[in-house]
């Protein structure tokens, strides 16, 4: 995938920002902390980690599958998808969002799939984890609701707010009522605008995309699959939280809440959520009664042990995409 100069600049962009929020977090971090730490962690629990996630990395693997045979005739292994998948993953790490594409064009030269066909499905799959994702986080909050009103009374104080917002209350829904108005003429006397037509494309994407998972032949296998995607994502961040001493003792919803906040920071437009993640879940980790230090301690190994996952998994992928490709330009030959 060829990159013209001003996507060099976003991608040289994202990464210096990443590695600046990176070097803030950690600059007050020694070496010897992190060795210490790092010596004291139970390697059975991380290794069994390492292992949810390469079973997350198949399950995700499987649900593409489903959806790119749905209403098709031809098959595809789920081994192929997990090729692309696990290059896609290798390519995030140094253009943010690329893999996406990356992984299409890798199954479309091994399946001769057209990639416009593949991208619809990868966009299913995002609005679909995106709909988990809410999930997660209302489940998050319903859990962990006293930890949520508390980070938000740090900000702002929440029963002013709320006497404010009863007391406005009329003021409020009228308010409502009219920007509501005002943006229903707007999207009409701009609809033909670019940011227009990328938000009204983005929201009809989205609409006909979870419309089309009913296309998919295994109903119970796509949607039982997206949730044990996600909670192979919690069950590794439990395992990792049980090989670290300072965070063995956190409480089942404890751990879901610093998953979400790892979600939000993996969303972030930088090279494989680098900073971000970091930020976030050593955040939420001192809410929780940790020091700063051991809540960064835990984001980095957690983080460190599925970055060197995919680099593993991902340059093995790419040797064996490499070998298929060769192969097959060797029988056309």
């Amino acid at each position: 995938m060829k990159l013209n100069l001003k996507q060099w600049v976003q991608v040289v962009l994202s990464l210096a920002v990443a590695i600046w929020i990176f070097w803030f977090l950690y600059k007050d971090l020694s070496i010897e902390s992190l060795m210490t730490s790092i010596a004291e962690v139970s390697w059975g629990w991380l290794g069994l980690s390492i292992f949810i996630s390469l079973f997350g990395f198949w399950i995700r693997a499987w649900r593409w599958k489903l959806l790119i045979e749905a209403g098709e005739n031809f098959k595809v292994t789920t081994g192929k998808t997990l090729i692309g998948l696990m290059i896609g993953y290798l390519v995030n790490l140094l253009v943010p969002r690329a893999g996406e594409v990356a992984r299409c064009g890798v199954l479309s030269k091994t399946e001769n799939i057209q990639v416009g066909k593949l991208l619809g499905t990868v966009i299913l799959e995002r609005t679909v984890d995106l709909l988990f994702l809410a999930l997660t986080v209302l489940l998050a909050f319903v859990l962990e609701r006293e930890v949520f009103l508390n980070l938000f009374n740090d900000l702002v104080s929440y029963e002013v707010l709320l006497q404010k917002i009863s007391s406005a209350l009329p003021l409020i829904l009228g308010g409502l009522i009219v920007a509501g108005i005002f943006v229903y003429f707007l999207f009409n006397k701009y609809r033909d605008s670019g940011l227009i037509k990328k938000l009204r494309h983005f929201l009809r994407d989205m609409i006909n995309g979870l419309i089309s998972v009913k296309r998919v032949k295994n109903q119970f296998g796509f949607w039982g699959s997206s949730a044990m995607i996600w909670f192979s994502y919690y069950l590794m961040m439990l395992l990792v939280a049980w090989a670290i001493p300072s965070t063995a003792s956190l409480s089942l919803s404890s751990v879901l809440m610093v998953m979400v906040m790892g979600s939000i920071g993996m969303v972030a437009p930088v090279q494989g959520g680098i900073g971000t993640f970091h930020a976030l879940v050593a955040f939420i980790l001192m809410a929780y009664g940790l020091t700063a230090e051991e809540g960064k301690i835990f984001a980095v190994i957690i983080h460190g042990s599925q970055v060197l996952t995919i680099l593993i998994v991902g340059i093995v992928a790419l040797g064996i995409f490499f070998k298929i490709t060769s192969q097959k330009a060797s029988k056309s030959s």
